[in-house]
């Protein structure tokens, strides 16, 4: 992992300084790391006495997110042209600005400053940041700048960070034997309240039983190629009227697909309209997902990433199939 120098520190200080109002944004769809990166982000910015707007495109779809969703707003407070002159955007957990969704506003000429994590990202043109994509989690940097430029984490702050951190691990499960600070950080944000349990909880508790019948369903659905490396399962605009979109639980069906003798790698293939797809992808070892996905229009992490893109299942499958025979 790279580490965060003086001079990393520095630059969020006088652009935090250098501002008297931010708008602090993730990216559409949010997850438990987005969440807990932006609002780690807001207590670095309380510690500084300065006012900011939490935004979110959402939609929450994820059930462990909702309880965050009353906390942000898709549309921008309304700055007047001199107000805008010293008004900043803290992007976290994300760097392309199309990622960041339908938010009502503009950020068109507003300073940026971005923390990021994911391999396929690049800073925006005049954009300053932080991006590492080799550490896990966002909420591990936000942790690092917050512990650096504020000092211990406090109690409700630690519980944010963990449920972050967990979330975008798999609890733990995705960090290397080079991760040794991770947990170095991950033992502090307990010391400071964070509960594991808890946490776990909060991660994979309280899913509808609708998710439990889709499930089955997408098992049913799956199918192997690449002489059975690759598996891929698709939800179609059917299944989702049939099951709904609330409390989706693809986590459990990787584990499952990943888990299976010679398995490198899963797709998850979804039709959000008659015009446009998602895709999940995710990976054990080498197999980097992330070529794969950027290939439509995404990206992500090595051996996590996703995708939307216009086009049907029937269509893009095949294409997916070619994209993974090139690096399988």
């Amino acid at each position: 992992m790279k580490q965060i120098l003086d001079s990393d520190v520095e630059a969020l200080k006088k652009f935090i300084e250098g501002h008297d109002f931010f708008f602090v944004v993730g990216h559409k769809e949010p997850d438990g790391d987005c969440m807990s990166s932006c609002l780690g982000a807001a207590a670095i910015l309380d510690g500084f006495n300065k006012r900011y707007q939490l935004l979110s495109a959402g939609p929450f779809k994820r059930n462990e997110v909702k309880r965050f969703e009353e906390k942000f707003s898709n549309t921008m407070e309304f700055l007047d042209d001199n107000e805008r002159k010293t008004a900043g955007v803290i992007i976290v957990d994300c760097s392309e600005l199309s990622r960041l969704g339908e938010i009502d506003g503009d950020f068109e000429g507003l300073d940026i400053f971005v923390i990021d994590h994911h391999k396929t990202s690049g800073l925006p043109e005049g954009a300053l940041g932080f991006i590492d994509s080799d550490t896990p989690a966002c909420a591990y940097l936000v942790q690092q700048f917050y512990e650096r430029l504020i000092g211990p984490v406090p109690e409700e702050l630690a519980k944010n960070l963990f449920f972050g951190l967990c979330t975008d691990t798999g609890f733990f499960r995705f960090v290397s034997n080079s991760g040794a600070e991770v947990f170095d950080g991950a033992s502090r944000l307990v010391k400071a309240g964070a509960d594991p349990r808890r946490t776990y909880n909060q991660i994979n508790s309280g899913k509808p039983y609708s998710t439990r019948k889709l499930l089955g369903t997408l098992l049913m659905k799956a199918e192997r190629y690449l002489e059975g490396k690759l598996v891929i399962t698709t939800e179609s605009l059917d299944d989702t009227k049939k099951y709904g979109l609330e409390g989706r639980d693809s986590d459990a069906l990787y584990q499952l697909f990943l888990a299976t003798e010679g398995v490198q790698a899963v797709v998850f293939l979804r039709q959000d309209t008659e015009t446009t797809c998602t895709g999940g992808f995710r990976s054990l070892d080498e197999i980097d997902v992330s070529q794969v996905a950027a290939k439509f229009g995404g990206g992500g992490h090595k051996n996590a990433s996703g995708m939307s893109c216009n086009g049907k299942i029937e269509t893009l499958l095949p294409q997916i199939v070619k994209e993974f025979a090139r690096i399988m």
